[in-house]
């Protein structure tokens, strides 16, 4: 046998081996894309617990839960947290808990609605001004004893 016979004959093993380390090499970049992003998150995640301790909040969510939920950027709560639909969506949410004829708005306690301005600081602060003057329009004081 010639030596160009042979490697001829071998050429399907070195294309099927150049195309193994190729799969293995998108794996290997895909998989540390996916734990740098779940790292990001998990840390995004302890300074939001951090934060909502530290402004005295007792009852804050597992950081599991809150990485999950929110992700790097999060998720919902950073859309558009001063836009029209959220802002309605909030009144509503700040009512007394009746539905129909017996629902009024209420005076909300100002820890409760401060707590997604700590969210937006530690995800999304470009969007915090804009939310801050939404806050202004609030009707909120201390109504809940701590």
């Amino acid at each position: 046998m010639s030596p160009t016979r042979m490697a001829s004959e071998h050429r399907w093993i070195y294309i099927g081996a150049i195309v193994l380390l190729v799969a293995m090499l998108v794996v290997g970049l895909l998989t540390y894309t996916q734990q740098h992003a779940t790292n990001e998150s998990y840390r995004k995640a302890q300074q939001l617990s951090d934060e909502l301790v530290a402004a005295g909040y007792r009852a804050v969510p597992d950081q599991d839960q809150i990485a999950k939920t929110l992700g790097t950027g999060g998720g919902a709560v950073c859309e558009n947290p001063a836009g029209a639909l959220q802002n309605a969506l909030w009144k509503v949410n700040l009512a007394n808990g009746a539905a129909g004829p017996g629902q009024r708005p209420v005076v909300a306690d100002a820890r409760t609605v401060e707590a997604e301005a700590i969210v937006l600081n530690v995800y999304c602060p470009d969007k915090l001004e804009d939310f801050r003057h939404k806050l202004d329009d609030l009707d909120t004081a201390k109504t809940v004893n701590t």
